[in-house]
């Protein structure tokens, strides 16, 4: 058996829309590896009642602290309302459809070490679809996410992230509120840039595929689509997508104002 993990200074906060049995999957993975937290909030974005019904039935096993809301307000709003509710100083934030693996724990106690030895450090980010490409070692498995607008690419601009991090608690006071009542991409981008703006310092585990598992299942897909401009790989597409992104991420982290 695992030994026993215990966080008292860390809020896992949880989003959740229309996916309560991945969102049972996820607390039962955080069971098994026996981590324990100071508090666990769930933030649901008015999911169907079928839904609501099993969440409140989760509830009642794992003793979390669910916040509801009576419309949808998209995914903004949803991590506004949950991170509103955090007490302790350290938010794990962590997406309905993700799954830790057995390293997990090891991580997030070397994550904590850092952002009490580090009072700078806004930031450790556990997962990503492709590794960062401006990094700083700052030990054999983390390294520090660099960003200077001279650095080739419009990668470099992917320093924040909605996937799986651990952040200080105080975070919308220094980079703003996420964007309510758009989408999830661009929830997610102006977020990115606030990052930016504001000169936020993150951390990031070289081995990001090894510490969580996304896992979308047939029968709860993701709720969001993306369309051919962002998805398809034809080679003109493609060229076009990222001379659009290199400039348009240019423009919006000098001028535009979040």
């Amino acid at each position: 058996m695992n030994e026993q993990n215990i966080f008292s200074e860390v809020t896992l906060l949880i989003t959740v829309y229309n996916r309560s049995r991945s969102l049972e999957r996820l607390l039962a993975a955080f069971e098994n590896l026996n981590v324990r937290f100071g508090e666990i909030i769930v933030s649901d974005d008015c999911s169907r009642p079928e839904h609501i019904k099993a969440i409140r039935d989760l509830q009642a096993k794992y003793a979390f602290n669910l916040i509801t809301t009576p419309v949808n307000r998209g995914l903004g709003h949803n991590i506004n309302k949950g991170q509103d509710a955090v007490e302790t100083p350290f938010t794990l934030y962590v997406q309905e459809d993700f799954v830790p693996r057995n390293i997990f724990p090891a991580c997030l106690h070397e994550a904590v070490r850092h952002m009490h030895g580090n009072g700078e450090l806004d930031m450790v980010r556990f997962y990503s679809y492709f590794k960062f490409p401006y990094l700083k070692p700052v030990n054999g498995e983390l390294s520090e996410m660099l960003f200077d607008t001279t650095f080739a690419g419009y990668k470099k601009f992917y320093m924040y992230s909605d996937h799986p991090h651990l952040r200080r608690s105080n975070f919308l006071s220094k980079f703003g509120r996420y964007k309510e009542g758009a989408n999830i991409d661009v929830t997610e981008y102006r977020m990115m840039i606030s990052f930016l703006q504001k000169k936020g310092k993150a951390f990031y585990y070289e081995n990001h595929k090894d510490i969580f598992d996304q896992l979308n299942s047939p029968d709860e897909p993701s709720s969001f689509k993306r369309d051919f401009w962002r998805e398809s790989n034809n080679v003109i597409v493609s060229s076009v997508r990222h001379i659009y992104r290199y400039v348009k991420f240019r423009l919006d982290y000098s001028f535009r104002k979040n």
